[in-house]
């Protein structure tokens, strides 16, 4: 399979809540797209491996993704071992595709900021003609850091107006982590998945308002941007 985008993420629903409305505008443009889970979600205090697995085929659907799958890493425990590290690169040369998206560097969750890490090591080994892993050697052209979880200024912003109600959905589809039955808290631990939805769909908002338009979601790139016409620029200065 040859994917034109494919995001990498440590959990079942961090890519819908994260970069779905961007995925699902690729798709709509003609790109072959895809999500891979690092971990089925397990360790999760709400929902089973079960039920995060059809939460997340149904999400890929409203997506329109092409391809959707696990890793097998264990949750809670991402690292940028050399196990996981293989893994990784034999998938990334099965799917190759031309675009990655990676969580941001620096995050709250360790499995966030390793997945960051074990996503680009994973990318760079995959096209070494010596690794030991099945098929041929492959690299990825370009990886995007999804900074919707990090306090960073964005290298841009997609418009995902258009995409924004489709996106909710797909979050939406996971009913065990939002807005479940039964939610009321129990023990003294706090749960980020209370305000989570509500909180990446303010930001959605905040980093629209940024580039003028409704909804948007930011990303950052370690590459300097390449522009041919500074006259057909978007977003105006004043």
């Amino acid at each position: 399979m040859n994917l034109d985008l494919l995001a990498i993420a440590a959990h079942p629903d961090d890519v819908e809540l994260s970069c779905g409305g961007t995925l699902l505008r690729m798709a709509q443009e003609g790109y072959k797209t895809g999500i891979l889970d690092l971990t089925a979600g397990e360790m999760g205090t709400r929902g089973t491996r079960e039920v995060r697995a059809k939460e997340a085929a149904k999400a890929g659907k409203i997506l329109r993704v092409s391809w959707r799958g696990i890793l097998g890493v264990p949750d809670s425990d991402v690292q940028a071992s050399r196990e996981n590290k293989l893994l990784l690169a034999a998938k990334l040369r099965e799917l190759r595709p031309k675009t990655v998206i990676l969580p941001y560097w620096e995050a709250r969750h360790p499995d966030h900021y390793h997945a960051s890490t074990l996503g680009y090591e994973g990318c760079f080994l995959a096209g070494l003609k010596q690794l030991p892993v099945e098929g041929e050697a492959y690299r990825p052209f370009k990886i995007l850091y999804s900074t919707a979880y990090a306090n960073v200024r964005p290298t841009f912003v997609v418009d995902i107006s258009a995409q924004y109600e489709q996106r909710k959905r797909a979050i939406l589809a996971f009913g065990s982590q939002f807005k479940p039955k039964g939610s009321k808290k129990k023990g003294g631990v706090h749960l980020g998945l209370d305000e989570l939805h509500d909180e990446m769909n303010q930001l959605a908002r905040h980093y629209g308002q940024m580039i003028g338009v409704l909804y948007g979601e930011p990303f950052f790139v370690k590459e300097l941007m390449k522009v041919a016409d500074v006259v057909k620029m978007e977003v105006r200065s004043l």
